[in-house]
């Protein structure tokens, strides 16, 4: 009966979790899209680099352009002899990832009519471009504005035909509110023109592109889909909706899939000049290979970081602009998109549900290391598959909802069978419950006073160590019996080494020892030997894990929390079921520490109080760890691990100097220079303390502290 109820429980647990996932992904949860979006970036960066297209060339603006021409914006006739110089290459299409917003005032007419001088006769450097427009094969640029219902500028007249197929009231293209577009003169010599607007997701990166702008109730090309039309002279732009939005656009034979609100998913060869790239200046100066040009595809645009036009993509975070551009028709014209189809959604689903039912018939069914396992391979294999799915079809399948849901699953279920299995072992350990010390008991013995019993108030020494992984470790062996002597293997020599040095072992509380000096007798040097214990029970446990290796079992790692201070110490409970114990904030914070182990990467973590309890504290290798608030507590306090001693080094500690540079600039507040410095202490000795203050420094710098005083506050236990 108790099989089937199990089975219930679980079943129960999967179908919530797949409807809670199930929901949130049709919802499109905000913070579960970005991390997705991140996991996407990953496998980008896993397939690595792909060539980029021969057949697109970047006329950058660049700084060496720049330093020879001048600043930005040129004089009007300085571009004029780019395009013309360009024309006389044979370059196919000429594309402007720049707008002319405003008159040339250094033209000689401007200056003329500004001084009151005859002004008829001379050069209006804005009709010279305007004439290079009108001979050259340019595509002009505009952008338009989101925020704002700025206009500046008349709205272009593209001599595209836009049709737009099955649309339904809802307008799913990006609204704009304004335009800034060239000045009339210019406007109307292009060809024909496109926006540039790249418009980046909600963490910062473009990793889309808008190919269609509604304005005023008017569609409008962008101009890396304006270009595409003038290569493959096609009249009209087809736009494909469904009922959740729009499907595809259509250019003569070439059908660009999109995403709903008719965006460019941009599938990036790289990083950043990827492609070809000439400098402005030396096409002005008409210094370069012209069959580099000829019949190729050019975009004029600007990698110049004073400029602003730099963005941010799955790659790298200082991107040109103007190469979006060019690898959106990269994409179209190679056919090398990246999209998610109608369906796809349906087999988002569908793999989430395979994925719970696998894992929950294999918990069980399976044993903890088998099921393990399988959720393990469930895991790749549907990664692996997203994977190889991205890279040879393009197709961009979710990938978190069913990658959290399979780990949150597997540890839903793990998590009953171990209260399951901790309800068995409650039933025999309360045969055992009462325990009583041996040090304890010879105190009682050779005393025969039961006054020591009494609770009284000392300053004791609390040791906490744990076990890492023991769940994962009771998993791999499986058997009850074997995981019973396996404990037993460690419990043993780690209390004899505490009883060894007069402690007293309070508890064993699962896989955890808690112990303290102290009490019930005087221990003088209490600190000390509380410490000492520490370090013998790491050198023990080195030789314990050559044991277990033998023996086929797994290695142990534990972490130890010391804290020294007042405590009230007596027999504590109910009336035949007691015991010998320490209550108070000094038990508590002993225990905090050494839950920080595992945050701070360390082997014993030792209070301030303890440290200033040590007698030849020289003996020992000390490094600060932090000043910190713990959970429960407003007085701050300083924490330090203790690496072992000159004749036994628990971690090497070559970069003590470095470190304390490093921790001496965030306790400052200068947490740029604290994040450099623990960046190049975590690339080279790849603690994790480092990459701990790493990502505090940085979440820091982008939420800076009113009043930083060094101290971390913890908010859970």
């Amino acid at each position: 009966m108790r099989k089937y109820q199990q089975l219930f429980i679980e079943s129960f647990i999967a179908l919530a979790l797949f409807a809670g996932a199930s929901y949130m992904y049709i919802n499109e949860v905000a913070i579960f899209s970005n991390i997705n979006k991140k996991l996407t970036d990953l496998f980008f960066h896993i397939r690595g680099f792909e060539p980029a297209s021969q057949d697109i060339v970047i006329v950058d603006i660049d700084e060496k352009s720049l330093r020879q021409l001048g600043q930005w914006p040129w004089s009007r006739d300085t571009v004029a002899t780019l395009l013309n110089n360009m024309t006389q290459a044979q370059v196919g299409v000429i594309g402007l990832d720049i707008v002319f917003a405003e008159s040339d005032n250094s033209s000689p007419k401007k200056v003329f009519q500004k001084l009151k001088m005859p002004y008829e006769k001379a050069i209006d450097y804005d009709e010279i471009l305007a004439n290079t427009f009108a001979t050259t094969p340019t595509i002009s640029g505009y952008t338009f504005d989101f925020e704002t219902t700025t206009k500046r500028g008349d709205v272009p007249n593209i001599p595209a035909i836009i049709i737009e197929k099955d649309k339904e009231n809802n307008d799913f293209l990006p609204q704009a509110k304004g335009i800034i577009a060239n000045i009339p003169l210019l406007q109307n010599a292009s060809y024909s023109s496109g926006f540039f607007n790249t418009i980046p997701d909600e963490d910062g990166i473009v990793r889309s592109v808008p190919l269609l702008i509604s304005y005023e109730n008017q569609t409008f090309p962008s101009l890396s889909l304006e270009i595409l039309r003038a290569i493959t002279g096609a009249k009209k732009i087809v736009v494909n909706y469904t009922s959740v939005g729009v499907d595809s656009i259509v250019l003569g034979d070439i059908v660009i899939p999109t995403d709903r609100f008719g965006r460019l998913l941009v599938n990036y060869r790289g990083y950043a000049k990827s492609y070809t790239y000439l400098s402005a200046v030396d096409v002005y100066k008409n210094n370069f290979d012209k069959s580099v040009l000829e019949g190729k595809v050019a975009i004029i645009g600007t990698s110049a970081s004073g400029l602003l036009d730099l963005r941010a993509t799955p790659y790298e975070n200082i991107y040109p602009g103007v190469e979006v551009h060019a690898t959106a028709i990269d994409n179209v014209l190679n056919q090398d998109f990246i999209h998610k189809p109608a369906w796809v959604e349906s087999a988002d689903l569908a793999l989430l549900l395979t994925l719970i039912i696998i894992i929950t018939l294999a918990s069980y069914l399976a044993g903890p290391i088998l099921s393990a396992f399988i959720t393990i391979c469930c895991i790749y294999g549907f990664l692996h598959y997203a994977y190889s799915l991205l890279l040879s079809k393009g197709i961009l399948l979710n990938i978190i909802y069913p990658f959290v849901s399979a780990i949150l699953l597997y540890l839903f279920l793990t998590l009953i069978h171990y209260i399951a299995e901790s309800k068995q072992k409650e039933l025999i350990k309360a045969k055992f419950a009462k325990k009583v010390s041996k040090a304890v008991a010879d105190s009682l013995i050779k005393q025969g006073d039961k006054g020591i019993l009494e609770g009284k108030e000392r300053e004791i020494t609390i040791f906490f160590s744990d076990i890492r992984g023991f769940t994962s470790i009771s998993e791999k062996i499986g058997s009850p019996k074997k995981l019973i002597d396996f404990l037993n293997q460690y419990m043993t020599p780690m209390s004899d080494i505490i009883i060894k040095k007069e402690g007293t072992i309070d508890k064993f509380i699962g896989d955890a020892i808690m112990a303290y000096w102290n009490a019930p007798l005087d221990v003088p040097e209490h600190a000390n030997k509380a410490l000492d214990v520490s370090i013998e029970q790491f050198k023990k446990l080195e030789e314990l894990n050559k044991i277990f290796a033998k023996q086929n079992l797994p290695a142990i790692d534990i972490g130890i929390g010391l804290n020294s201070g007042m405590a009230v110490v007596g027999e504590m409970g109910s009336e035949g079921r007691s015991d010998y114990t320490v209550i108070g904030d000094t038990i508590n914070l002993g225990s905090r520490l050494e839950s920080l182990c595992k945050q701070y990467g360390a082997k014993i973590i030792l209070s301030q109080y303890t440290k200033q309890k040590l007698k030849e504290p020289s003996r020992y290798i000390f490094r600060e760890l932090d000043c910190v608030r713990v959970k429960g507590k407003q007085e701050p306090i300083f924490i330090y691990e203790c690496l072992g001693t000159k004749d036994f080094e628990l971690v090497k500690f070559d970069e003590k100097e470095l470190y304390e540079e490093a921790l001496g600039a965030y306790k400052r507040g200068d947490f740029a220079l604290a994040f450099e410095s623990f960046k190049t202490l975590a690339n080279t000795y790849k603690a994790k303390l480092y990459t701990l203050y790493m990502e505090r420094c940085e979440h820091y710098l982008k939420s800076p502290p009113t009043d930083f005083d060094g101290v971390f506050t913890f908010t859970t236990k």
